[in-house]
């Protein structure tokens, strides 16, 4: 199908009958505006990320950024966010696809984060589907008949909507602007402001978003750019678009106020995205011979490291007037056994108990089904009041907390394996196009797929890297491990009725990510690069 394409754009993916409406000529030439003023940016911010990589390997070590003490010292606040980002007790997160969009909307949740990032595979039919399914759930049109005739429709009540781009790392390779690949941030973020901006706010709500991966205030000033461009073009009052940064990096940790201070006329707060923090750990310290965390059921929100950091952020949110939002406890219920389940909503209970007498005002769930455990454990610190910004919390944070990298025992050969298999189990299913897959009892993204594999390069790596049993974690143990472990996937999945084709493509990749001696920055980046 031909498409009418504006000057300098190219697709060169297939086009379907329904993406017509998506890509239209004024919405790629949209996307193409907001690339020609970004795009040189948004490259040298990648090559300031290399840059700054390259200092910590050498040993510099994170503090607070001198040039930016006066606004940390200053006295400000972030315009004041909307009625319909008041309540957001409960988030509930997931993929762009027809029947998830329509259950988190029925939720229940007060808010809804519909994601075309690390819960999302990002081929193209799942990115340019999943503008087709939002702009059809804003207008209240979206249905769902699955396979045995079950029909999912909204109801009259739904969850707040807010949409989450891709990173600035991250191309759209199938749309070009002057030969050059799109960022996937924009193409995503463009697309669905463009067609949808005026029709959020007519309804009562707006343009809300999450906006991941971030390692500076620099990254967040263009976003902030990227709005104000955004919304002149399209006729929208300053200020409308509203977006929640998820501290997701060590590095943003030292910046939450300048963060804040960036994006304050758009700024809807931040989040503690735990999965990708513990992940940015390790690839930020990874040759670093003093750091070597744990296994990862060991890292919780509890350890050293990490509860500062969810303080911090707390405290950082509250003193400037923003909304601080707890992260993502990737249990999930656990059907036909009752015991396991009871555990795992014990346990996603606690996490929201600590989240709210930390002081958030509210934390994420992945699953339906959680919603009223999390609910349940907010309203009984905050009552009937929609948000705690009020609350301050005591105490300074700074260097000598966030980088206390504790546990580094236990590393026992189950955690070893554990990560191996969920790596290879992942990563089979998003090359296969599910980019949110339950194994294990845990609902896992790309951020827990990236922890497995960097925790794994990094034992092998680390002097360390000791199993518990004495035995140092070396090449020569793994790759049989890699082997083992594609065998057990192959079997869980085919017992599921699944193809196991993307899996030995899968095993193969995480031979390579995790055990290759120079180690490669994201696993997204090779994965998209091989997917269609």
């Amino acid at each position: 199908m031909a498409l009418n394409l504006p000057a300098g754009l190219q697709i060169t993916a297939p086009i379907q009958p329904q993406y017509e409406s998506i890509l239209t000529t004024e919405a790629l030439e949209f996307v193409a505006r907001l690339h020609r003023a970004f795009e040189a940016r948004r490259q040298e911010l990648l090559k300031a990320r290399v840059a700054r990589q390259a200092r910590i390997d050498a040993g510099e070590m994170p503090d607070f950024l001198a040039e930016t003490a006066h606004v940390r010292s200053g006295d400000w606040k972030v315009a004041p966010v909307p009625a319909a980002l008041q309540c957001r007790r409960v988030e509930i997160t997931g993929p762009v696809e027809a029947k998830m969009i329509i259950n988190a909307f029925n939720s229940g949740a007060d808010s809804y984060m519909a994601d075309f990032e690390d819960s999302n595979s990002p081929n193209w039919d799942n990115q340019i589907q999943g503008q087709v399914n939002l702009y059809k759930a804003i207008r209240r049109e979206l249905s769902f008949t699955n396979e045995a005739g079950k029909e999912y429709k909204l109801n009259d009540k739904i969850a707040t909507l807010q949409i989450r781009p891709r990173g600035w790392h991250l191309d759209e390779k199938h749309v070009l602007v002057d030969g050059q690949r799109v960022s996937g941030g924009l193409f995503d973020f463009g697309l669905v402001f463009f067609h949808n901006a005026k029709e959020q706010v007519a309804r009562g709500a707006g343009p809300f978003y999450y906006l991941p991966k971030m390692e500076s205030h620099l990254e967040a000033r263009l976003w902030n750019d990227a709005f104000v461009m955004a919304q002149d073009l399209v006729g929208l009052p300053q200020g409308t678009i509203k977006a929640t940064v998820l501290v997701e990096t060590i590095l943003a940790t030292f910046e939450m106020e300048e963060i804040l201070y960036e994006l304050r006329n758009h700024s809807a707060g931040l989040n503690a995205g735990r999965w990708d923090y513990i992940f940015s750990c390790i690839k930020k310290f990874k040759k670093n011979k003093d750091f070597c965390l744990a296994q990862r059921g060991a890292i919780t929100m509890e350890v050293p490291f990490m509860r500062s950091y969810a303080l911090a952020l707390v405290q950082a949110c509250h003193k400037r007037g923003a909304p601080a939002m707890g992260g993502m406890s990737a249990l999930i219920p656990i059907k036909n056994d009752p015991v396991a389940n009871e555990k795992a909503l014990a346990g996603i209970r606690h996490d929201k108990t600590r989240d709210a007498n930390d002081g958030f005002d509210g934390g994420w769930v992945a699953h339906p089904g959680l919603v009223p455990i999390a609910m349940e454990e907010f309203v009984k610190v905050l009552g009937n009041k929609p948000n705690q910004f009020e609350k301050q919390v005591e105490g300074t944070f700074g260097p000598q907390q966030w980088l206390d990298f504790r546990p580094t025992t236990p590393i026992t050969e189950a955690g070893l394996r554990n990560n191996i298999n969920v790596g290879i189990h992942y990563l089979g299913s998003w090359l296969a196009g599910n980019g949110c897959v339950p194994i294990h009892n845990l609902m896992e993204d790309a951020a827990t797929a990236e922890i497995s594999r960097s925790q794994v390069w990094q034992w092998v790596v680390s002097p360390k890297g000791i199993l518990d049993d004495g035995r140092k974690v070396t090449v020569e143990m793994v790759r049989p491990m890699i082997a083992e472990e594609l065998a057990k996937v192959k079997a869980t999945v085919t017992g599921q009725g699944e193809d196991t084709a993307s899996y030995d493509q899968a095993a193969g990749i995480f031979d390579r990510m995790s055990l290759t001696p120079d180690y490669p920055e994201f696993l997204t980046l090779p994965l998209y690069e091989a997917m269609a």
